[in-house]
């Protein structure tokens, strides 16, 4: 039986997320990606708290980009949300691509968070 793409990410979400898990010395760097925008958060999974959020639906990033959905949207995303997680004092995450595969958008903003001072 072949499962269809959204089956195959629902599986891939739920074998992640047993394995990969937020604490508060090492939060949990979930990624959505949608077909128009990527966000991102920085959640603590022992409070149930997002500690940080950056997405491109916001306006001041919305206007410098031409398309949300692109790599270099995620690349701003990535920085974003390392900036504001430096501010944080947060330095060390736990990445959660949330059942896409590492690749594309999701590598770009992965890579772009490292760049900015990130440690995953």
């Amino acid at each position: 039986m072949k499962l269809t793409r959204r089956e195959s990410k629902h599986r891939r979400h739920r074998r992640v997320r047993g394995k990969v898990n937020g604490s508060p010395e090492r939060p949990r760097l979930c990624v959505f990606r949608s077909h128009e925008h990527i966000y991102a958060q920085v959640i603590d999974d022992t409070q149930h708290h997002t500690l940080v959020a950056a997405s491109t639906v916001e306006p001041d990033l919305k206007s410098k980009l031409s398309s949300g959905g692109t790599c270099d949207a995620s690349v701003a995303v990535g920085k974003l949300i390392a900036e504001r997680s430096l501010e944080k004092g947060i330095t060390k995450v736990v990445f959660d691509r949330g059942g896409n595969l590492y690749h594309g958008r999701i590598k770009a903003l992965a890579e772009a968070a490292r760049e900015a001072g990130l440690n995953f």
